[in-house]
């Protein structure tokens, strides 16, 4: 019995084989990789330290350019700056579509801005990039708004007087209300017990979407979906979220003006009015939701996980808290706050914030992309539909253009004069088509933010520079901080 059921698992894996073997054609001919098992795919060659240092052994031995298999799907991996760059830049219609992200799947349909495709993600982005622009992207106006709200966080740490607090959502609130100043036109106050609480549940959506949980369920998302789990949980989260999204837009369509757009909202609604009588218009209620809602989180989560990361590594590294402000005395001195026109004139601090960025890196993975056509890349073909996923990781630290990869070295972005260098595989808002919307408001937030901060505080830790563990908290889709104390002890 136990013989001819040993023989049936060998003729079932056997066909399996077959079946992946058969389908190669149709897959084209991908670049090399680790052979898959059946149903496996490559699991067993996944990391349990996570799937970008599991990739990067990898990249060892197959090079920068490879294939894995998710359960029963390729996926082709992208490493360093060279390749990614020639993906998402040098032929970037051929790469310009969102790749499968299942964990986020189930709330999202292929709606909203970050995760939808074709003529919807070319709607979507053009709407967006203009709403952000004119409701004060780059000009002065947004940065007033950054300013007022640095001014009632400094207000908060003063409150504090000296005394050891967590930074995490101080930081996240006052983020945020940047972003809700534009889709929602108000800013929150920090005790508002409902803000407080989208606040917990972006946080914990971000570290569920980053877990070895999160990673697992895309690659057999096929079966896990009908399993009890996390990712159940990570599902609620958003609808969640949502559902706050759905209740802010009821309240602007209760005293909606046309003539008075007050926020990004307001602009979608105008759209949805004018396109009433088109039945395939893309400016309709779940596409305003849920781009909203793209636009919230991400404008909530990056860089105050960025800020909390960078002032983690001023309390490692006191030498430079100490020299960024030297350089803020110097400039702007202590009896006005922090401008964007500062950032010129500040090369080190400059260097300092984007080091922060480039060795933090916040979405090591990057958000995977898809080949919109059949394309031909570096002498394979991947078949329309092939999903890719650029490491943005694997060029933060691509040792070709960083010197010391895996260091804290604000020298990457300093030349011998000291002045600012810009690096070309300084990519953490990814390249090409898809580049974050975004990047203008975060560079913006993290300048006035990070000087404004230390214009007026020093940051004291509880543990000896020596004693401080930079290692994220979870490493997956995303690079979760430690948790830990510190002391503002006003200047």
């Amino acid at each position: 019995m136990a013989t001819s059921l040993l023989l049936l698992i060998l003729c079932i894996m056997g066909f399996l084989l077959l079946l992946i073997r058969g389908h190669s054609k149709a897959r084209g001919h991908l670049p090399p990789g680790p052979f898959p098992l059946p149903l496996l795919g490559n699991l067993l060659q996944m990391d349990r330290g996570g799937l970008l240092n599991s990739f990067m052994q990898l990249q060892e031995k197959y090079g920068t350019v490879f294939t894995v298999y998710f359960g029963p799907r390729p996926v082709v991996i992208l490493c360093g700056h060279e390749a990614v760059k020639e993906a998402l830049v040098d032929q970037a219609d051929d790469f310009s579509g969102r790749g499968e992200m299942p964990t986020l799947e189930k709330n999202f349909q292929g709606h909203g801005l970050a995760l939808s495709n074709g003529e919807r993600w070319k709607v979507l982005r053009r709407f967006s990039l203009t709403i952000l622009r004119n409701f004060g992207m780059g000009k002065r106006s947004i940065e007033e708004r950054i300013q007022e709200e640095a001014g009632y966080l400094l207000e908060e740490f003063h409150k504090t007087k000296g005394a050891p607090i967590d930074p995490t959502f101080y930081l996240s609130r006052t983020v945020s209300n940047v972003i809700c100043s534009v889709v929602f036109g108000k800013r929150f106050d920090y005790e508002d017990k409902c803000f407080q609480n989208l606040m917990k549940l972006i946080n914990e959506s971000f570290v569920e979407m980053s877990k070895p949980w999160a990673q697992l369920y895309d690659m057999f998302w096929g079966i896990m979906q009908y399993f009890p789990g996390s990712h159940n949980h990570l599902y609620n989260l958003i609808e969640e979220l949502k559902d706050f999204i759905a209740s802010r837009v009821k309240i602007n369509e209760a005293s909606f003006d046309p003539s008075n757009p007050r926020d990004f909202i307001d602009c979608f609604l105008i759209k949805m009015y004018q396109d009433k009588s088109d039945p395939n218009t893309e400016f309709n209620l779940k596409n305003l939701v849920l781009t909203t809602l793209n636009l919230f989180f991400a404008g909530t989560e990056t860089v105050s996980s960025t800020l909390r990361y960078g002032f983690l590594l001023m309390m490692k590294y006191p030498e430079v808290e100490a020299k960024v402000y030297e350089e803020i005395n110097q400039v702007i001195g202590n009896h006005r706050a922090p401008a964007v026109e500062d950032r010129a004139k500040m090369p080190y601090t400059d260097a300092v914030i984007h080091e922060i960025q480039r060795l933090t890196d916040i979405v090591p993975l990057g958000v995977p992309h898809n080949v919109i056509r059949d394309t031909y890349f570096r002498g394979y073909f991947l078949p329309k539909g092939t999903d890719v996923y650029p490491l943005i990781g694997s060029v933060l630290r691509d040792p070709k253009y960083f010197r010391y990869p895996d260091a804290f070295y604000p020298q990457h972005f300093l030349d011998e004069q000291g002045h600012f260098k810009k690096n070309d595989a300084f990519v953490v808002f990814s390249s090409g088509k898809r580049i974050c919307v975004g990047e203008a408001l975060a560079r913006m937030e993290l300048f006035l933010y990070f000087t404004s901060i230390l214009q007026r505080f020093s940051l004291r830790s509880l543990v000896p520079p020596a004693d401080i563990d930079i290692s994220p908290r979870i490493s997956g889709f995303g690079n979760i901080p430690p948790t830990y104390k510190l002391c503002f002890m006003a200047r």
